[in-house]
């Protein structure tokens, strides 16, 4: 067992370790200051959202007929998953979901729809088609899953004292409270920012969604399942702007040429602002599901 797992998240690197890649870890320095990065964006498909829902399919039996709904990264985590495991997928999207994450979930073979201006619309329409469908975050097997970076990076780098990631739903962060024993450094763009209203109303709560962020990050409000799990461990929230997310992730590609999507740069531009606390934190890159332009 990897350190720091419970039970569940045990299983679930179990189940998905013959599929998914156990990603790097990479110790640096950045200021002067000791950091490490997970290098999740390195994973199949370009994003966490795999693990979730490897092993989702997984526990359930591998139903043959999967649905979704997605802003992007998750939609693409299912469809890679079913492609895996033999099985049929159908992706639901918002119509402003990214072209990019579109081409990529078309071509791990899933059906995709268009569906609505918002993520929650599509969800609605998902929910009405048959098959399995597989949460994007507000379910403890997706979080169990998601659970598995954070254990990793327990084993590989054992003296971090914090690990921080970007939320959206909740489902990365409230799988590396569970599964690491480290302070969860929760990190939201601050107009984009449904874990942060959660925790101030004592619920999760709607919240508005405009940041650069928002294809990955752009929950309307953050899930129950994660709530319970956040507001009940370990855990500071921290707010940035979209200038700070976008010079993060202007620094990764030049000083390191880490290619990642704005989403993954949330937790670089928080700690760069000097607002994670410990003396060493490692940094999840979560995701480079992004398109360049010269």
């Amino acid at each position: 067992m990897l350190g720091g797992m419970t039970p569940d998240v045990a299983a679930a690197a179990d189940r998905i370790r013959p599929h998914a890649r156990r990603t790097p870890t990479w110790r640096t320095e950045v200021d002067g200051r000791p950091i490490v990065f997970k290098l999740e964006h390195l994973q199949l498909t370009g994003s966490f959202k795999l693990r979730g829902a490897l092993n989702t399919l997984l526990a359930s039996g591998s139903p043959d007929r999967v649905v979704t709904a997605s802003g992007g990264n998750h939609g693409l985590g299912v469809a890679k998953a079913a492609q895996l495991l033999g099985l049929h997928a159908t992706v639901f999207v918002p119509v402003s979901a990214p072209e990019g994450k579109v081409r990529r979930i078309e071509a791990a073979g899933a059906k995709l729809i268009r569906h609505g201006d918002t993520y929650a619309e599509a969800v609605l329409a998902a929910r009405g088609t048959p098959g399995f469908y597989v949460e994007a975050y507000n379910d403890p097997i997706v979080i169990a899953g998601q659970g598995t970076v954070a254990a990793e990076v327990v084993e590989d780098a054992p003296d971090v004292d914090s690990i921080v990631v970007a939320v959206g739903g909740g489902g990365l962060a409230a799988g590396t409270a569970l599964a690491s024993g480290r302070l969860t450094v929760a990190v939201e763009p601050d107009r984009c920012c449904a874990l942060r209203h959660a925790l101030d109303a004592g619920e999760p709560v709607d919240a508005e969604v405009d940041s650069i962020a928002a294809s990955a990050l752009g929950a309307t409000r953050v899930g129950e399942v994660p709530f319970d799990i956040l507001s009940t461990r370990p855990v500071t929230s921290v707010l940035v702007p979209d200038q700070a997310t976008l010079s993060a992730r202007d620094r990764l590609w030049e000083e390191f040429r880490l290619a990642v999507e704005p989403a993954a740069a949330v937790p670089f531009a928080a700690w760069l602002a000097g607002d994670v606390p410990g003396d060493l934190a490692c940094v999840v890159l979560c995701g480079a599901n992004t398109d360049w332009t010269p």
